[in-house]
């Protein structure tokens, strides 16, 4: 998931924001700025049930972010890293660079983020009460009450077994568990999801059609088909697993890439290296050879032919926290859903020093699905990201 926003880090993790998570920010200040805030308290000016909006909205995607937090923090302690958190249309991800090695370990991660939107439900429940006690007005317990009720819904929501929900990873973990195969685990949780999502889908369909629900009707349906793809694509990440079982970075990479200096102009790059070599990807490194950036052909072709001679590598580069990375031992299943975003399908593969060793691209992809069949079926972990989604009106909210 490609962030447009950063806003930082947090104990070493990127948190940034697809463009999506503003759009859900100003969908879900206006239903309740122009919906459901004035029904509760009329008689206030528009400023206010606007301003009341926006800060319902912008606490609700904040409780989100905790959410994710506190997969990331249980993740960690188990010994798996956390790329990314990324907010977007749908709620949230965690990008997880590696999996849980256990069923127990997957359980803890899986859990806690229902628990943490529980515990953020219950919080901002006792604030409304608080604050109802207070004397406050009815415009302000009435926020409270929306940020508890949601919470709520999210983590009852996410305890659905189906995947990717959380309720999914706590289907899977309990599959492996009993079978001591991750693999079908896994098929079995994307099953389930696949099947909860037609499920929303045509509910969604059934409330347009009876109902009238509208908007709320068409964000089922939209959730719905999000999940049918994404059980899709874990199931197929979990066949092509056990279809790879044992195959390292270093077997499909292309090793020693060439490299360039980040301050090369484009112009003269173009003419001294891109004109005699076959290669479309070339690592930016510095004087010890650790990786700075990444250029491709693509990123080169969408510089104006007058700014070639003024612009350095540098300045059109993906930069090194956005490149995908690996490391030659590192399971080649583990490295393919990071392989996306502004380095365009490629990864860069470093030794244990930081150096650029060798470089795996959508040919080097395509040569090894070429040859998967040949190979037998054996379990091998499958990676998966966290994903949350966002409510529509009172209280509705989804995955992790």
């Amino acid at each position: 998931m490609r962030q447009t926003i950063r806003l930082g880090r947090v104990a070493g993790i990127r948190i940034g924001l697809n463009g999506g998570a503003l759009v859900i920010v100003a969908l879900l200040a206006a239903l309740l700025a122009f919906g459901q805030l004035p029904e509760l308290d009329p008689g206030r000016s528009a400023v206010a049930y606007i301003t009341a909006g926006i800060a319902a909205a912008v606490l609700f995607l904040a409780s989100i972010l905790a959410h994710e937090l506190a997969h990331a923090a249980v993740a960690k302690a188990n010994g798996v890293e956390v790329e990314a958190i990324t907010l977007w249309l749908l709620g949230g991800v965690a990008e997880l660079k590696t999996e849980p090695r256990s069923p127990k370990a997957e359980l803890a991660i899986a859990v806690v983020g229902p628990l943490s939107s529980g515990v953020l439900g219950g919080v901002f429940g006792v604030a409304a009460v608080g604050l109802s006690t207070a004397g406050a007005g009815d415009l302000t317990v009435g926020v409270a009450t929306y940020l508890a009720m949601t919470n709520v819904a999210l983590a009852v929501f996410n305890l659905v077994p189906a995947a990717p929900l959380d309720g999914g990873r706590v289907l899977r973990a309990a599959v492996w568990r009993w079978t001591g195969d991750r693999d079908r685990a896994s098929i079995a949780a994307a099953r389930a999801g696949r099947i909860f999502g037609f499920i929303l889908i045509v509910a969604g369909v059934g409330l347009a059609l009876l109902l009238q629900a509208g908007l709320g009707s068409l964000w089922w349906v939209l959730l719905g088909w999000f999940l049918v793809q994404a059980a899709a694509a874990e199931e197929e990440r979990a066949r092509l697993g056990r279809k790879l079982h044992g195959v390292r970075v270093a077997d499909v990479m292309s090793p020693r890439p060439v490299t360039a200096d980040p301050d090369t102009p484009v112009a003269r790059f173009i003419d001294e290296v891109a004109f005699t070599n076959r290669h479309s990807t070339y690592p930016l490194v510095d004087a010890e050879g650790r990786l700075t950036g990444l250029v491709t052909l693509n990123r080169i072709r969408a510089v104006p032919i007058e700014q070639r001679s003024v612009r350095r590598l540098a300045d059109i580069a993906c930069q090194p926290d956005e490149v995908p990375v690996a490391r030659p031992e590192e399971p080649v299943t583990d490295l393919l859903p990071r392989m996306a975003g502004c380095a365009d399908g490629r990864a860069v593969v470093v030794d244990a020093t930081g150096r650029v060793v060798g470089l795996v691209s959508p040919s080097d992809i395509s040569r090894l699905m070429a040859v998967s069949d040949l190979r037998g079926s054996q379990p091998y972990p499958l990676l998966g990201a966290d994903l949350n989604a966002a409510p529509t009106t009172s209280a509705g909210r989804r995955p992790s």
